[in-house]
């Protein structure tokens, strides 16, 4: 019975002092800052100088860390043109650019472990060049169908956006569509409207690309999209 008793007692002990397991809590997961507002230059803003003041609301971050800005600036909506890019604690940059061109600019928030959030809204302007009489559009900006989605059709409304800082010019619209990247054919020729009912014949990766005219000449040639039917 004695020896009964002298092991529990040990049993007990080892137990106490064995540790029951790690119950401290986790380390909470680093989350990202969230996705800055541009404010200045407005969207589609032709700018009165080439010396340009950009600036953008602050980004908060859910576990209050310290957050800085990069600013990316590019004269095509891809940003594979990326002609000026820099980091900023304070939400605003001042960047001289050349005279006469059409820019497009986003902005991005890193937290102080070097965690980046999601890009602002892509926003596009023009900077006024000397004697210049005319502005290129602005490269069409895709509505639907999304990017890389996936449709259950057999016609697709496609559609799209584009604008001019000359208010006045009348734009039309070439749209490309086939499934070779890029598309070649022509699938409708200087119309007004903005969207394009297109049949499709099979499954498979649909392209397509717009490019976007002016009355006085000025074309702008539009990015490659794509989707694909079931």
């Amino acid at each position: 019975m004695k020896k009964y008793i002298l092991n529990l007692v040990f049993g007990l002990l080892f137990i106490s002092c064995g540790g029951g397991g790690d119950v401290s809590d986790p380390v909470a997961a680093n989350k990202a800052p969230s996705a800055p507002v541009l404010v200045a230059p407005a969207n589609n803003l032709l700018c009165i100088d080439n010396a340009v003041s950009f600036q953008w609301n602050v980004s908060s971050d859910p576990d209050s860390d310290a957050v800085s800005y990069q600013i990316e600036i590019s004269k095509d909506n891809l940003f594979t043109q990326i002609v000026y890019t820099n980091s900023s604690t304070t939400p605003d940059k001042s960047v001289s650019l050349e005279k006469g061109v059409r820019y497009y600019w986003r902005v991005k928030a890193i937290d102080s472990k070097n965690l980046s959030g999601n890009y602002s809204s892509v926003f596009q302007f023009y900077t006024e060049g000397l004697g210049l009489t005319n502005h290129l559009p602005f490269a069409p900006v895709l509505v639907k169908p999304d990017l890389s989605s996936v449709v259950n059709v057999n016609s697709v409304v496609l559609e799209w956006n584009a604008s001019d800082v000359d208010v006045n010019d009348v734009l039309t619209y070439d749209v490309y569509f086939g499934t070779t990247n890029p598309p070649t054919a022509k699938v409708s020729s200087a119309q007004s409207l903005k969207t394009h009912t297109q049949s499709l014949s099979s499954s498979g990766t649909y392209y397509w690309s717009v490019d976007v005219k002016d009355n006085k000449g000025g074309i702008s040639k539009g990015q490659v999209w794509r989707f694909i039917k079931n």
